[in-house]
């Protein structure tokens, strides 16, 4: 669980490296977020009167949606610095989150970056945080 909740300890801090467990476990911990959130809108449909006219969503369904929306709001800024940090680790600029926003090809280009492990050593950005240095052979 440490792991999933880095990142939000790291709340708004956009310098340094991270690593890519921090990353695809803080996105893991969301999509188990939204899962539950998910189960609660779920609740709220009344599956028995759904084909009746005028049948509308029980409050559970409402209280869904809030918990799901009030989440994904908090959790905006984490998401970018994670993400900025994990461009960090590869030694390329934070920058390239807006690769987001170009439509269709974006996120997918985003994806492959946030797939790529980071360089080994230490660089601009600051130390490995997998610990990993140059290694001296002939010692």
């Amino acid at each position: 669980m440490d792991w999933m909740t880095m990142a939000l300890r790291r709340y708004v801090d956009f310098e340094g490296r991270s690593q890519r467990k921090e990353y695809w476990m803080f996105q893991l911990f969301q999509v188990l977020v939204y899962l539950f959130c998910l189960a609660v809108i779920l609740a709220g449909v009344p599956w028995t009167e759904i084909d009746r006219p005028g049948s509308e969503p029980q409050p559970l369904f409402f209280v869904g949606l809030v918990l799901a929306g009030l989440f994904w709001l908090g959790m905006v800024l984490p998401n970018i610095a994670v993400t900025v940090r994990r461009f960090h680790d590869q030694d390329q600029t934070g920058w390239l989150y807006l690769l987001y926003f170009i439509p269709y090809i974006g996120g997918l280009v985003v994806f492959v970056f946030m797939c790529l492990d980071g360089t080994a050593g230490d660089n601009k950005f600051g130390p490995d945080p997998k610990g990993r240095g140059a290694v001296d052979v002939f010692s």
